[in-house]
């Protein structure tokens, strides 16, 4: 049997929880051929609070890495951090000449637990180049203010606001993680498709083990639209798969703890609604 072939262009984590580490964990656990183009490899200092390094690979590496994965044939990719305007380019051109049209965005600005960009000019080549080919975006209230150029995003009308923008844009659907920052009492995603609203919400964990909670969700929407689901289905899935493995998040050390990629398939998922708004 042929496996849906899946391409993630995005950051390695060197920890082993988001990134293509986590992207090629989910391709996995939904069945589907899972590759990668390597645009930045993340590193975190144990020595100093673990703070994060950035080291982008040059231009011409990349370009490599998509030429190759690109002449196999992709059935849906995903973008994830991409750290300069030149990244964001070749990204761009990458994924026109896969032909594919499930096409997920996830616009990874910041390191995990940071508030500034990593280089101020990605905000104006993401919209540049990357939401005209977006069938799915998934940005973080933090990116969605920066796409959007609304500013703060802290309230369930901020987010309607937001995805109404980025959906002007060019993201045919747009998928705005709630988060913790979030002002709303579970933990709440909004799906917009250019006509409706949806709310998937799920209960609110008490953990901070939930390290590459963002790469997780957006790489198992991935891997459903590769599978032939339809947009809804696809993000209402990968909520359920995301929420499962935030429920089950595990310590790696003292300073991070990532989400389970397995916990949908073992333990099965937790309550998700859905509602229009």
């Amino acid at each position: 049997m042929a496996l849906k072939k899946t391409l993630t262009i995005a950051g390695s984590d060197t920890s082993g929880g988001a990134g293509i580490q986590a992207d090629l964990k989910t391709f996995q656990e939904h069945g589907t051929y899972g590759m990668t183009a390597i645009t930045v490899i993340a590193t975190m200092d144990p020595d100093n609070n673990w703070n994060h390094g950035v080291y982008t690979l040059p231009i011409d590496v990349l370009k490599e890495q998509l030429k190759t994965a690109l002449s196999v044939g992709v059935d849906a990719l995903k973008t994830g951090m991409l750290s300069t305007e030149d990244v964001i380019r070749t990204a761009g051109e990458g994924i026109r000449e896969s032909g594919t049209s499930h096409v997920v965005i996830d616009p990874v600005m910041v390191c995990k637990g940071e508030d500034e960009v990593l280089n101020p000019g990605v905000v104006d080549a993401m919209i540049e180049h990357l939401l005209p080919v977006a069938e799915v975006i998934t940005p973080n209230l933090l990116e969605a203010g920066f796409l959007s150029g609304l500013g703060p995003v802290k309230t369930i009308d901020d987010m309607k606001k937001s995805a109404e923008k980025l959906h002007e844009l060019g993201a045919k659907y747009v998928v705005i993680k709630g988060g913790k920052r979030l002002q709303h009492e579970k933990a709440a995603d909004l799906y917009f498709d250019g006509d409706k609203f949806l709310l998937l919400e799920t209960e609110k964990v008490d953990t901070t083990y939930n390290h590459g909670a963002g790469c997780t969700f957006a790489a198992a929407i991935t891997a459903n639209l590769a599978n032939g689901l339809g947009v809804e289905e696809a993000v209402l899935e990968a909520k359920k798969f995301v929420a499962a493995a935030i429920v089950h998040g595990w310590q790696l050390n003292e300073f991070v703890g990532p989400v389970l990629h397995g916990a949908k398939n073992e333990f099965g998922v937790p309550d998700v609604t859905v509602k229009e708004i």
